[in-house]
């Protein structure tokens, strides 16, 4: 019975998202050319699971996103912008 209940305590860590990561992603945005579209672009990313924070950079047409990789991946966040009307793509 011990060695069952370590077993099952063994795999729920190994099955648990251990290895998941706050990641930032800075994306350009050059669409971003009025008062009112980060507004819009911050909505639409607040909508994604995993997203903890946007920070917007409006003079660089940039915005910096911060999320769990574990919930959502860069892909989900450039279509969550382009669903918005905002097509992005990420900084290098």
């Amino acid at each position: 019975m011990k060695k069952f209940i370590s077993l099952i305590a063994v795999v729920g860590a190994l099955g648990s998202p251990a290895w998941a990561a706050t990641k930032a992603v800075t994306l350009s945005v050059p669409g971003m050319t009025c008062a009112a579209c980060p507004i819009t672009v911050k909505a639409a990313l607040a909508k994604i699971g995993g997203v903890e924070k946007t920070e917007v950079h409006f003079e660089k047409r940039e915005i910096v996103v911060t999320y769990d990789d574990a919930k959502t991946t860069v892909v989900a966040l450039t279509k969550a912008t382009a669903g918005a009307g905002y097509p992005s793509t990420v900084k290098r």
